[in-house]
């Protein structure tokens, strides 16, 4: 069956009124063929249409349908993206998925570099397996923003670190996005003396010259776990390397910003925090458009539970029972700095912060994203936790109870004796959890997306 044959129609739906029926195929809407669902998306988005469909018999017929302008159709296809994801063509040398242990669950194996699911789903891709029809169609389709892992303009030096000779080519594609208004946002990888110092220079300079296409730029400090036998020589950041970064950025992002008004380039907390550095005030990140990968995340954290403390009544703070907070080595000192914050408010408030050592990876992964399940039970076994732990959302696979190695939230609430409430990158929700006015109801899982784990995206805490 094709991958855009319809499996479901929503009932009362557009489509459904139109009587498009299960198992047929739509070819074409207004004589526009349908690939995938970049297609399917930006034809379907009128309030006329002319859909084309197909039967199993290869019976073809059309139906007109009638719409609200960018209703859904309400049609469903196998997969989501109508068609197979595209895996990475690449051999990156800081790649997470090769730093994987072995025995985990397949699916984190397969690694995406798809300029759909950047499109859809906020992915970034290395734009290394992009066809010239397919970039033409981006720019046809103006499908914006994308998110590009970039790591170094050098096309030489790229070429080494994606492990792939035709990576040079994507800094072209970007200068064919950039000529044709397409917004990009990109993330530099940096690699202590391979693409940092003088490289990054030059990367910065690069990117610059296609502002404003090139929207923003996060530079975020390379993973490394204890994984990596036979793999590319890599050491994490140390507090010196880590502090040269942060004052070369900065220089830069002050330059860009006092010519064209924005600073285009930040460091990720995580470069901060390794370099023992204060992280920078909320306005300093201007409009946080670099939060998915670590970029102001805890100052704008702090910056909520500040305001959402300053809302609260008196009677929604009497009550609060015990609880304790577990969270990744980066972020505990935050989290205590939450917590005494809410007790300067309510000073009866009884919590504590527990920071959990991955020795799933390794001491060098600390943030929240990757700890385990099992590093969880084993760590806060014994401990008082009091009614309830607060853990990071981020913690768990999108709209699941499972952890990164497969533990789930029912195996550490059985283990540990207490409730286990998954919390949202949010400070308005994180008060409210600290206060137990989720109603008894676990927050809302924000987690990234379970493809997104085998990368190492600082956005993971």
């Amino acid at each position: 069956m094709s991958l855009t044959a319809v499996c479901a129609v929503a009932h009362h739906s557009p489509a459904h009124r139109a009587g498009v029926r299960v198992g047929e195929t739509l070819t074409h809407v207004n004589a526009k063929p349908i690939v995938d669902v970049l297609d399917y998306k930006f034809y379907t988005y009128d309030p006329r249409l002319e859909l084309t469909l197909k039967d199993a018999q290869g019976n073809v017929r059309t139906v007109r349908v009638r719409k609200g302008e960018g209703e859904d159709l309400g049609l469903e296809f196998e997969t989501y993206l109508m068609d197979r994801a595209r895996s990475c063509a690449n051999n990156c040398i800081f790649c997470f998925v090769d730093q994987l242990p072995p025995g985990m669950r397949k699916t984190l194996y397969f690694k995406d570099d798809d300029a759909r699911l950047s499109f859809l789903m906020g992915n970034y891709i290395t734009l290394t397996n992009l066809s010239d029809r397919e970039v033409q169609r981006i720019i046809d389709l103006r499908v914006s923003p994308i998110n590009i892992s970039v790591h170094t303009t050098d096309r030489e030096l790229r070429a080494m670190m994606l492990g792939n000779q035709n990576a040079g080519r994507g800094i072209d594609v970007m200068q064919r996005l950039a000529a044709a208004n397409i917004t990009m946002n990109c993330q530099i990888v940096s690699c202590p003396g391979i693409n940092d110092g003088p490289a990054l220079e030059k990367t910065m300079t690069d990117l610059a010259a296609m502002y404003p296409a090139v929207n923003s730029v996060s530079v975020v400090p390379v993973g490394v776990t204890r994984y990596r036998e036979g793999l590319y020589p890599l050491e994490p950041y140390t507090a010196q390397q880590a502090a040269a970064v942060v004052d070369q950025v900065e220089a830069f992002a002050a330059k860009h910003k006092q010519q064209h008004g924005t600073s285009l380039i930040w460091c990720s907390d995580e470069f901060y925090l390794i370099a023992g550095r204060e992280l920078p005030e909320e306005e300093y990140f201007e409009e946080f458009t670099q939060l998915d990968n670590g970029v102001g995340m805890l100052r704008l954290l702090l910056s909520e539970v500040r305001r959402a403390l300053e809302l609260l009544e008196e009677e929604e703070m009497v009550g609060a029972v015990p609880f304790s907070i577990a969270t990744g080595m980066s972020a505990a000192p935050f989290m205590q700095q939450v917590v005494d914050m809410a007790r300067e408010k309510y000073p009866d408030l009884k919590g504590r912060v527990h920071a959990i050592e991955n020795r799933f990876f390794g001491q060098t992964i600390v943030v929240a994203g990757l700890v385990t399940g099992g590093d969880l039970i084993d760590q806060m076994q014994g401990k008082e936790l009091g009614q309830r732990l607060l853990i990071p959302a981020s913690m768990l696979r999108s709209g699941e109870r499972v952890f990164l190695d497969d533990v789930t939230l029912d195996d550490v609430e059985r283990e540990l004796g207490v409730p286990v409430i998954p919390v949202a990158q949010d400070g308005y929700e994180l008060c409210d959890a600290i206060f137990g006015l989720h109603n008894g109801q676990p927050a809302v899982s924000q987690a990234v997306p379970e493809d997104e784990y085998y990368r190492y995206n600082p956005g993971l805490r």
